[in-house]
């Protein structure tokens, strides 16, 4: 709970607008709603007592008077008719309304799936807003951050497309093809996308959907998606799919980050290299940095090659 600064718990900030211009309302509205006060009558609106909320409640006095309006902020003590416990149930009743839309929207975003990086981060921004105004800890904000926390799960959760057996392996013809994934890459994808670029066609096109599963047309190949040409295959990740089916194994360097890349992208400790966590934090920061595939492929690529020349230098 905030600490009041004099004898008084709370600002209260009393107003009065001219009917012209009509957007005012609407402005002014906005602006106590962006501050996170709460009204106790139609023109009287209340913040805890703060430094800073006694600042942000004068510039809004201001240009209330500036627009031909009235206002008048006062320090306020509650002597009947509420009381203190009541004016934090009207902060926390609205901070609540504030989560539950968060998390309704983190639902809906799970329904709908798949999803895109973006919807999420703006469910995070928004949740940051809100947290920032919450001044006594609102019940229903632990629902919004498992709700938030459970969709970033899913957001880098791989589609179930894992196969027993791998497909029959014929000589493979991979020049000159479109390599279709899901959008919003992370790990697996953007480690393989790396993979056929360097190693199998350097003049590849790659394409992203929004879907986990997708029938290819002629001349498209699939990989780390539901029914996908190149996915996990016996445990394993889609990047150790593509060296092996290639015919990447002679290359110990290969073989090493396809290591690192089943431990980020599988986590079930088969793997004990000390490299794993610096190339996933390289990995995530590229994630973070943009929400363009193809930039996120191309950025990560550096550190993969930095990578390669590392362990061809070693034995």
């Amino acid at each position: 709970m905030l600490r009041a600064t004099s004898p008084f718990l709370w600002l209260a900030l009393l107003h009065q607008l001219p009917t012209k211009p009509p957007y005012l309302r609407v402005k002014i509205w906005r602006r106590l709603q962006a501050i996170g006060a709460v009204a106790i009558k139609n023109a009287v609106h209340v913040l805890p007592r703060t430094a800073e909320h006694e600042a942000t409640f004068r510039d809004l006095l201001e240009e209330i008077v500036a627009s031909g309006g009235e206002a008048i902020l006062i320090d306020a003590g509650l002597l009947a008719g509420l009381n203190d416990a009541d004016i934090q149930a009207l902060f926390n009743a609205a901070r609540d309304a504030d989560y539950e839309d968060i998390t309704q929207g983190a639902r809906k975003l799970m329904e709908t799936s798949p999803f895109k990086g973006a919807d999420i981060v703006r469910l995070q921004k928004r949740f940051e807003e809100i947290s920032a105004l919450d001044y006594f800890g609102a019940p229903h904000r632990e629902e919004a951050v498992a709700a938030l926390a459970e969709i970033d799960r899913k957001r880098y959760q791989h589609p179930d497309v894992s196969r027993a057996h791998p497909l029959a392996e014929e000589p493979l013809d991979l020049k000159s093809k479109t390599w279709v994934t899901r959008s919003d890459v992370h790990v697996d994808r953007i480690a393989c996308a790396w993979l056929i670029r360097r190693f199998i066609d350097p003049d590849a096109v790659f394409r992203f959907v929004d879907a986990r599963s997708y029938l290819p047309g002629p001349g498209e190949l699939r990989f780390d998606m539901a029914d996908a040409e190149f996915t996990h295959e016996d445990g394993g990740c889609s990047f150790e799919t593509i060296v092996r089916r290639a015919g990447l194994t002679n290359d110990h360097a290969l073989v090493a980050i396809s290591e690192i890349i089943h431990e980020l992208d599988i986590g079930d400790g088969q793997f004990a290299r000390p490299e794993t966590p610096g190339l996933g934090a390289v990995l995530s920061g590229v994630c973070s940095s943009t929400d363009n595939d193809l930039q996120r492929i191309a950025q990560a690529g550096e550190a993969l090659n930095q990578f390669h020349t590392y362990f061809s230098t070693r034995k």
